[in-house]
């Protein structure tokens, strides 16, 4: 875990978290990517305690309840994401426990509790992924679900050029990144897709299903495009990468 980039991208939260209010939450995994009706990971909700890892703003924890899950439970790094997420789960039936805390960090989570772990686009964030991997674990129970998205590891190494992609830099290279698209200092890490398998699996999960499908409607395109989100890119190579998995 590396305290200095976990200050520094808290500080980066801090200040853009309004910028990305209620973005992308579920039912949506991701930029151009299929959605919860879609693809269908999660399940029966009736009565689950679920717990959102980089919840943000809480929509998708609000999306929970309107699944009829029983107990809501979230962490995020930033405390402006974590006020927000209060504001928008004030008026929640059912009981909801927000923590603001590092993901490589148990704030005071119980272990063994969960029926389901899920992240929205913010794993990618995380300084350590292995330590993550390891918490989201023992906050499951037997035979629960960890689901997550995230950007796809080749989506970043590319660049649309005309009517072909350019590769700007080698799939085999790891590690911490400044994101192109920020205006604020933060650091996002960059991994192989047999890092977040091999990560899981050494964690005792099966993975049961991985989806790297788009979505390219013209809905999609009006919600989605931007500098770093297009159309187009996504024709050629998928921006998102869904993992559904489960504690052994």
């Amino acid at each position: 875990m590396n305290e200095a980039v976990l200050s520094k991208n808290k500080q980066g939260w801090d200040k853009v978290a309004e910028r990305f209010f209620g973005r992308n939450p579920l039912p949506e995994y991701g930029p151009f990517a299929p959605n919860e009706e879609d693809v269908r990971l999660l399940g029966n909700l009736e009565g689950k305690r679920v717990l959102d890892i980089g919840c943000g703003s809480g929509h998708s924890l609000l999306y929970m309840e309107g699944q009829n899950a029983g107990e809501l439970w979230g962490i995020d790094l930033s405390c402006s994401q974590v006020s927000a997420a209060r504001t928008v789960l004030k008026d929640c039936t059912v009981p909801v426990t927000l923590f603001e805390s590092p993901m490589e960090k148990n704030p005071g989570l119980p272990e063994g509790y969960f029926d389901l772990v899920y992240s929205i686009y913010a794993l990618g964030w995380t300084t350590d992924l292995a330590q993550t991997v390891k918490n989201v674990a023992g906050y499951l129970k037997k035979n629960g679900v960890f689901i997550f998205s995230w950007e796809h590891p080749l989506y970043n190494r590319m660049t649309h050029n005309g009517d072909s992609l350019q590769m700007t830099k080698p799939y085999f290279e790891e590690g911490p990144y400044q994101h192109s698209g920020w205006n604020v200092p933060v650091t996002m890490q960059q991994l192989k897709l047999s890092t977040y398998i091999n990560t899981l699996s050494k964690q005792g999960f099966v993975i049961e299903q991985m989806v790297e499908e788009v979505s390219l409607s013209e809905k999609d395109a009006e919600r989605h495009t931007n500098s770093w989100y297009t159309r187009e890119r996504a024709s050629f190579v998928p921006t998102t990468i869904i993992f559904k998995c489960r504690k052994a």
